[in-house]
């Protein structure tokens, strides 16, 4: 599966100047099966999310996820800050599939209390695997990569890689470098990892995003602090290979 992750600076609260961007960055890079967007890609990393959140029924960002991947032929995958038809805050992982114009979704399980996400947001409960390219995908955002047993291989369910989106500051970038190839080795799985880069008002990004094999090894990353695409493949067979010869996952609690 030729993944594809994008890694940019949001404008602040601006959805149609974000779609412009995201656009661009597709277009450019035209040909993957998947592409991956940040955590809240629509809006940046909004806490306060009244009068910034999109209604889901009228989401800009959502009909757009559903029109690129239909116009280019595959999936788009980002979280969204989103008032659901309850009014409730949720922030919300898509994946859209316009091959099959299937829309999954996941609502961060774990919210950013030191932020004050929790205040605001509802949490989800229930994991989210997606079945594409005969690939089975874990979805999760920003502050749940902290918490190992959340996405712990056969907990929530079976998969073979995690897509992780995020909003991770440059002030904890260390945590982020080591614990998502911490997810990949214990996992034994590809992380899909992809975070934004520039500035809000309370902090500065550096992105830091890649693409992480089982064993650990980084097999493609953006330029760090800039803006920047970057490709690779997300091999089943490799990934069989590597769970047939050392059978960790057999031996998990």
């Amino acid at each position: 599966m030729k993944t594809t992750i994008i890694q940019f600076d949001i404008t602040w609260a601006s959805p149609s100047e974000n779609i412009r961007k995201a656009e661009q960055l597709l277009a450019e890079n035209s040909g993957a099966d998947l592409y991956v967007l940040p955590e809240m890609w629509a809006t940046g990393f909004a806490t306060e999310p009244d009068g910034i959140a999109e209604d889901e029924e009228t989401s800009l960002a959502l009909a757009w996820m559903r029109d690129a991947s239909e116009r280019y032929n595959c999936a788009v995958c980002g979280s969204l800050a989103i008032r659901t038809s309850e009014g409730s805050y949720v922030n919300r992982m898509y994946f859209v599939d316009g091959r099959s114009r299937k829309v999954s979704y996941y609502d961060k399980h774990h919210l950013f209390s030191y932020g004050h996400e929790d205040r605001h947001y509802t949490a989800g409960n229930s994991h989210t695997i997606v079945e594409y390219c005969g690939l089975r995908l874990l979805l999760l955002v920003c502050y749940d990569l902290r918490f190992p047993v959340w996405s712990r291989y056969g907990n929530g369910g079976e998969y073979d890689a995690i897509i992780l989106v995020a909003n991770w500051p440059v002030a904890r970038q260390r945590a982020w470098q080591i614990l998502t190839r911490a997810r990949a080795i214990e996992n034994q799985c590809y992380m899909i990892c992809v975070n934004r880069v520039g500035c809000d008002s309370y902090c500065r990004y550096a992105g830091g995003s890649a693409i992480i094999e089982p064993l650990g090894k980084t097999i493609c990353r953006c330029k760090s602090a800039t803006v920047d695409v970057a490709t690779a493949d997300i091999d089943i067979d490799y990934l069989q290979s590597r769970r047939s010869c050392f059978r960790v996952l057999d031996d998990r609690d």
